[in-house]
């Protein structure tokens, strides 16, 4: 089994779950998130006074998947992430080395 993270802008969440749902993965869990990559922030004006943002938002989005589903997985995010702009994110996968469903007590993939 494999964490597949994604750090990703905001509004592609939306097109990501749905992208996730059409190969049948079953759960994701999303979380706002705060970062910059090789943009670093911006500078943004208000009310005539210039400031600079350090940290752009982003969502986080966690899927655990068995090793014979993490290329699709991977894949199905990456395509429904992107928008061919700087910023659009990174997708990393770690290895899980337990996994145990509270409510049955399964574990292993048949917890995923």
């Amino acid at each position: 089994m494999k964490l597949i993270t994604a750090i990703v802008k905001p509004h592609k969440v939306e097109d990501i779950k749905t992208a996730l749902q059409g190969i049948d993965v079953t759960g994701l869990t999303v979380t706002e998130a705060k970062g910059f990559g090789r943009q670093g922030g911006h500078t943004e004006t208000y009310r005539g006074a210039e400031y600079k943002i350090d940290f752009n938002p982003k969502a986080k989005v966690e899927v655990v998947a068995a090793d014979d589903q993490v290329a699709l997985v991977t894949e199905t995010i990456s395509e429904a992430a992107q928008t061919g702009k700087i910023g659009d994110g990174k997708i990393w996968v770690v290895p899980v080395e337990s996994l145990t469903r509270i409510r049955t007590g399964e574990t292993g993939e048949e917890a995923v």
